[in-house]
């Protein structure tokens, strides 16, 4: 059976169901688990290992190879082999990426053995869909592929993943956690069991105040808050703001421009909207900005803030910065100075 995924929910959906298999040990014959994103593939692998055999049976039927020093003969070896003393044996390549003869397994995947489980766990990386393996794989076992999540995207994958978890989080915390962690899910992953176990018994609620005493943001010294009081185009507020990230021991440069590029680049897209449509629907503005509902009041704001004209000149300017920021042309400016006369010169 295949499983494929078109997108960061079709893709949490189909681990879920994976993993969920092999909770109740339903195994398919062969998993290929590939992509940029490692969060989904190594959750799938882990489960698949943490169930597949009892601790007892291990020594015998559980096998686990990398990529860079194993050969596909070697795993078809093994994979071909029966069990000892139990039900089925484990056969795993994870970074199968580094295999000189990947493509060589489609060999054992075109004719698996129903007591053999075979993992192969592709890091960063995706097996070639115009060759065998994955056609055979996709036809007899597991197919999962987990594409990066875009910076754009983060916010609703946290809400996603929370509600996953029973857990309903507001726009504004999933906004910052997704600031504190960026698109690394499993570091979202890792915070998010952190702060359950602070929860209080019960809850069902995650708010900015959970996420700045369980994960250590503030919300008010963030750049969640300096894009809000740039759309508002609020000054000293602002300023303020840069003043404090800016002098950070952690603040990097590249990393808040990119964040202010994705704010005004929506700022643009939702202008764009507007020229054709003056009263667009809420699934409209959704698509468009790829932003909760709870934020349009702010985009709305924005727009009339920072017409056409001025907001191409602002992303001209993040340009500008984005190069600074790098090492070309800052000169001695210290990155509190430089972030400080970006969000001056945006405003001005």
């Amino acid at each position: 059976m295949r499983f494929m995924a078109k997108g960061f929910a079709d893709t949490d959906a189909l681990c879920r169901e994976l993993v969920a298999e092999a909770r109740k040990k339903i195994f398919r014959p062969v998993y290929l688990l590939m992509g940029d994103e490692p969060f989904y593939p190594d959750t799938v692998c882990e489960a698949i290992i943490r169930n597949a055999l009892e601790e007892s049976e291990r020594d015998f039927n559980q096998s686990i190879y990398y990529g860079a020093d194993v050969t596909a003969d070697t795993v078809i070896t093994t994979a071909r082999r029966y069990p000892m003393f139990a039900e089925r044996q484990l056969v795993v390549v994870k970074e199968a990426q580094m295999m000189k003869t990947l493509e060589d397994l489609a060999i054992y995947c075109a004719s698996p053995l129903d007591s053999t489980v075979l993992v192969i766990c592709m890091h960063g990386a995706s097996a070639d869909k115009r060759k065998s393996l994955y056609k055979s794989v996709s036809k007899i076992g597991a197919v999962l592929e987990s594409n990066a999540v875009r910076d754009y995207e983060i916010a609703r994958w946290i809400s996603a993943y929370y509600a996953g978890k029973g857990l309903r989080i507001s726009p504004e915390a999933a906004s910052l956690m997704g600031e504190y962690a960026g698109t690394d899910l499993s570091k979202i992953a890792i915070e998010t069991d952190k702060l359950l176990k602070n929860l209080p018994e019960g809850s069902t609620e995650v708010g900015v105040s959970d996420i700045e005493k369980n994960v250590g943001i503030s919300r008010q010294y963030s750049i969640f808050e300096l894009t809000r009081e740039l759309s508002y185009r609020n000054p000293a507020r602002a300023l303020r703001i840069a003043a404090y990230i800016g002098a950070s021991p952690k603040f990097a440069m590249p990393m808040a421009v990119s964040s202010l590029y994705t704010h005004f680049y929506r700022i643009l897209k939702y202008e764009a909207l507007l020229m054709n449509d003056p009263r667009p629907g809420n699934d409209m503005k959704a698509k468009v900005l790829g932003v909760n509902p709870y934020f349009f009041s702010e985009y709305d704001r924005a727009v009339g803030n920072y017409p056409l004209k001025k907001c191409m000149s602002v992303i001209s300017i993040l340009k500008e910065f984005d190069y600074k920021g790098k090492g070309g042309d800052a000169g001695e400016a210290t990155p509190e100075q430089l972030l400080t006369e970006l969000v001056a010169r945006i405003l001005n």
